[in-house]
């Protein structure tokens, strides 16, 4: 099976700091994909570079290729408004604008340039039947997002990314701030999104990577020390330094 995404000698430095070495992976299509390791290890820095978010940071440089679908978006002819279409990402704390609910799901369309009432309303109904949301919310399009709860709100900014139909959903310890019944609402959300969408997860909860990803990778001081099916780095892993962290005796 082709791969949705790939890395091939990825490297990436803040100044004079390297804080990705040679890093080479391949994401399957349709399935959720774990990164975990220590803090500081660069697994968030990997996964913005998935949508070149790291642009945003003064004095970043990279070297290698990152492909998406097999075309390197690295190059200076990526239209990024595009890949951030096709790439949306969901962050570590709820981040919804003061805004309506339906102006929050509607967002990026109308950055896009979708203004039509006719077009907007049927995306608003399926990217919240998508998160879960439209049963609880159908009746308060109007009310102001902040006023939900932070499990709301994260599913909120989930679906204002699936409203734009990317192809791939990145999330960056998108549970950290929720409770543990909001977090098994959230997981059972992305197992059910994983067969349409190809997600990649950035997590410190190796039991969430354990329940919830079909592959993981695992990195060590910017290192890629292991990859592969998420039971076979958890129960057999080929690195003892991977043994040591899943195990609890190190980080």
């Amino acid at each position: 099976m082709a791969s949705k995404l790939q890395t091939q000698g990825l490297n990436l430095y803040y100044g004079k700091f390297r804080a990705l070495l040679d890093v080479n992976l391949s994401i399957q299509p349709r399935m959720i994909t774990a990164i975990i390791g220590p803090s500081g290890c660069g697994k968030s820095t990997l996964l913005r570079c998935f949508n070149r978010m790291n642009d945003l940071v003064k004095g970043v440089r990279v070297a290698g290729r990152v492909l998406l679908d097999g075309a390197d978006i690295l190059g200076p002819a990526t239209n990024l408004s595009l890949l951030r279409r096709r790439v949306g990402m969901v962050f570590q704390r709820p981040n919804p604008f003061p805004l309506s609910i339906i102006d929050n799901v509607t967002y990026g369309l109308r950055v896009h340039g979708e203004t039509r009432r006719s077009r907007l309303l049927p995306v608003v109904e399926s990217s919240l039947q998508a998160t879960g949301l439209w049963d609880e919310l159908k009746d308060r399009l109007n009310a102001s997002a902040l006023d939900l709860s932070p499990e709301q709100q994260q599913r909120l900014c989930l679906s204002r990314v699936v409203a734009v139909q990317p192809e791939v959903l990145l999330m960056d310890e998108p549970c950290s701030a929720l409770d543990p019944i909001a977090t098994e609402r959230v997981e059972d959300l992305m197992r059910e999104l994983a067969g349409q969408y190809t997600i990649v997860i950035v997590t410190h909860n190796m039991q969430q990577a354990a329940r919830v990803a079909s592959q993981t990778a695992f990195m060590l001081l910017g290192e890629l020390l292991e990859f592969g099916p998420t039971l076979n780095v958890f129960e057999n892993p080929k690195d003892k330094r991977t043994e040591d962290y899943v195990s609890g005796r190190y980080g």
